[in-house]
């Protein structure tokens, strides 16, 4: 049972792998996060959800947890994750490198710092490949020493982008060479990232690019803390959003949705602005959008939920839960 004060230093990890189509395989990864090798509870964790795509062929587990304990929850994961994925047999539409894809731990509590989260992340990263040879890791954000280099500018630097990278051309920051078995895996820390993906009814993806490149923070008008891409999904174009917290507030995010990391106050773009704005633009091209999902929560649905299951003693909580629609 989670003990009073629990809340104060929760961490998350919104653990991405290549797998979404053989959900025991995806339910066997969650449940490594939970379980040691003998099956025994670790104590103080939980796995709050699980978003699986069948298209991306990507899942997203929410993992919840004292900072103390979330490296080692992490860690079981990411090893039991490439033992059973094979990056040589995945296909998908979403882009992705590594059988792990990608690991951000993030801060749930108001006194755990990015700094600690970033050495969670670091040690996440040097166990995994000392654990599975072959593995291979990039860091980003608050693990990214001394840059901070954020994972957008990470990813553009190793071509995660591409359709087929090179990966015999990438330098990776720890563990050996990227190879087509496990390929290459992002590890990091930050203030909380949602994913909030808005469908638009049209199949061309062209016109899925112009509302994503509209959209997105670094152009004229776009949305601050925004990152987009436009994807093919299940016979529509999914707008796919990662939103980023931002540091303080300013004219314009009065109303935005806030939380506290170390007396700092984060803001975000609400879920209801995004479709908004999604919609707006896909009208500019007489195409209507068809809903919003959430993959997972919002900051503080995070927290809320991880204190309850901490506190109920529910590890695996995400079999309560369902998939957060609007």
């Amino acid at each position: 049972m989670a003990c009073a004060g629990l809340g104060h230093r929760l961490a998350a990890c919104l653990l991405n792998v290549s797998e979404a189509r053989r959900k025991d395989i995806v339910d066997t990864v969650a449940r490594a996060a939970l379980y040691d090798q003998q099956g025994r509870r670790r104590e103080g964790t939980a796995v709050l959800n699980i978003f699986n795509d069948h298209d991306y062929n990507r899942s997203v587990i929410t993992i919840a947890a004292a900072i103390d304990k979330i490296g080692g929850a992490v860690l079981s994961a990411c090893v039991k994750a490439c033992e059973l994925i094979d990056m040589r047999q995945h296909s998908g539409v979403h882009p992705c490198m590594g059988a792990v894809d990608l690991v951000p731990i993030y801060p749930l509590g108001e006194s755990v710092g990015l700094e600690e989260c970033g050495q969670e992340a670091r040690g996440v990263a040097a166990s995994l490949t000392e654990r599975i040879p072959g593995t291979s890791v990039f860091h980003f954000g608050f693990a990214d020493l001394p840059q901070r280099r954020g994972l957008v500018q990470r990813r553009k630097e190793l071509g995660w982008f591409q359709q087929n990278p090179e990966l015999s051309a990438i330098k990776a920051d720890v563990g050996a060479a990227p190879g087509r078995r496990y390929g290459l895996t992002g590890v990091g820390a930050g203030p909380y990232v949602m994913n909030c993906n808005v469908t638009i009814d049209t199949r061309d993806l062209a016109v899925g690019h112009q509302v994503a490149a509209a959209l997105r923070s670094t152009s004229p008008g776009g949305l601050p803390g925004v990152q987009v891409m436009a994807l093919p999904h299940e016979g529509a174009v999914e707008i796919a959003c990662n939103v980023e917290s931002l540091e303080g507030r300013s004219e314009g995010r009065e109303d935005w949705p806030s939380y506290d990391i170390r007396g700092q106050t984060y803001c975000y773009p609400p879920a209801s602005l995004i479709a908004a704005r999604v919609a707006q633009l896909a009208a500019q091209h007489g195409v209507a959008t068809l809903g919003t999902a959430l993959v997972g929560f919002t900051p503080q649905e995070c927290r809320g939920l991880a204190e309850r299951a901490l506190r109920q003693g529910v590890a695996e909580f995400w079999r309560e839960q369902r998939e957060v629609h609007m």
